[in-house]
Order: C-alpha cells, then sequence, then structure tokens
C-alpha cells in the first residue's frame, strides 16, 4: 500500500454541515487537501491535543483512552485513513506493545484516530486512491476557526485591549466553562505578547 503522509492544517466550521467543523489535513508535496467533516467535541478534542498546555479540569475521552494506552504499554505508531465510501473515511488506529512489539489495529472513526495522533505525536497518512477520490487543491489562509461566544467577546471587548491579568483569569474562566475554542484564541494572544516581550 502506497501510503501518503498528511499534516493538518486546521479546523474550521463546514460550510456545508451546519454545527460540524471540517477538519483539513493537507498532503505537503502536493498540497492536496483531505477535507473531514468532523463534530464539534471532536474538533475540540483535536484542537486541544495540538495545544499541549491548555488542560481541562477533567479529562475527556480521548485523554481518558490516551492513559489507558500508556497504561497497558502500549503506543500509537501511526493512523491511516485508508478508505472512503459514500463520503465516510475509515482509519484505523495502529497501535504497537511498547514490551513485546506487537501490533494491534483498531478501526476508529477518522476525527476519534486524528485526536489520538496528536496526543502521541504519531504520523498520519492515507492512501493514494483517497487523495484522489476526495482531495481538493487549494491555496488557503491560515486562519483559526472563530467561535460564535468569542465573537461576541472580540466585538464587545477586544483582547488586545485586555490586561495579561485579564486574559490569564479570562482564559481560566473559559477552560473551567470548557469553552476550549475560545482558551485556544485567548492563549494565542498571551503567546504572542510573550514573544513581544523576549
Amino acid at each position: 500500500m502506497d501510503l501518503k503522509q498528511l499534516v493538518i492544517r486546521g479546523i474550521s466550521y463546514s460550510q456545508t454541515q451546519s454545527g460540524a467543523y471540517a477538519l483539513l489535513l493537507e498532503h505537503e508535496e502536493t498540497n492536496v487537501k483531505l477535507p473531514v467533516v468532523i463534530g464539534n467535541f471532536e474538533a475540540q478534542s483535536i484542537s486541544l491535543g495540538l495545544e499541549k498546555d491548555i488542560h481541562p479540569p477533567r479529562p475527556l475521552t480521548h485523554d481518558l483512552f490516551t492513559k489507558f494506552i500508556i497504561e497497558t504499554k502500549h503506543s500509537i505508531a501511526n493512523v491511516i485513513i485508508y478508505q472512503i465510501v459514500d463520503g465516510v473515511f475509515f482509519s484505523n488506529i495502529n497501535l504497537l506493545n511498547d514490551e513485546t512489539g506487537h501490533p494491534l489495529v483498531l478501526d476508529a472513526r477518522t476525527s476519534d484516530a486524528v485526536a489520538m495522533a496528536v496526543r502521541f505525536d504519531a504520523p498520519i497518512f492515507t492512501t493514494e486512491e483517497v487523495l484522489n477520490e476526495a482531495g481538493i487543491l487549494l491555496e488557503i489562509e491560515e486562519k483559526p476557526a472563530e467561535d460564535p461566544v468569542f465573537s461576541e467577546l472580540a466585538s464587545d471587548q477586544s483582547l488586545s485591549a485586555l490586561s495579561m491579568e485579564e486574559l490569564q483569569k479570562l482564559l481560566e474562566d473559559a477552560v473551567k466553562d470548557e469553552d476550549f475554542d475560545t482558551a485556544m484564541e485567548i492563549q494565542e494572544e498571551i503567546k504572542r505578547r510573550k514573544k513581544k516581550i523576549e
């Protein structure tokens, strides 16, 4: 099987399905993008997995499964999106036993597979057939998805106008409320400011 490695290019609101998100994966050599429609929970979970320093007060399902994999002395070798049927992607999570090297293959929804891959920094692959069938070639602006709650916040009170103390408090509140999209936006503003100080 000729596998093509994909990288995560972003998560945005789905233009085709209300209440859903589009996870955009890209094959870097050809710039072909693979858009995968995912739910709100999975979008948040993938975002949190990518943003290593935001920790929810209680573990999410993917965090719980991560802990289970580690405790049973396994690790994720890679994720393979191997098929698309009627617009639905099929994926495998490929695990290895850390002690014996014995492989274990789990069938998974693509959104769950990617949420787990980001937690283990595992590569994501697909086949040439899937890329040919579902891939698209387009230029995108690198810009994070906007959260409606955050949009309200931004229009009422711009993040750039807040002090670092106010941003920290807002970040804590967003994490406490499990509003992780807003938390990520606030964290980005904090990071921007820290870079300017350095």
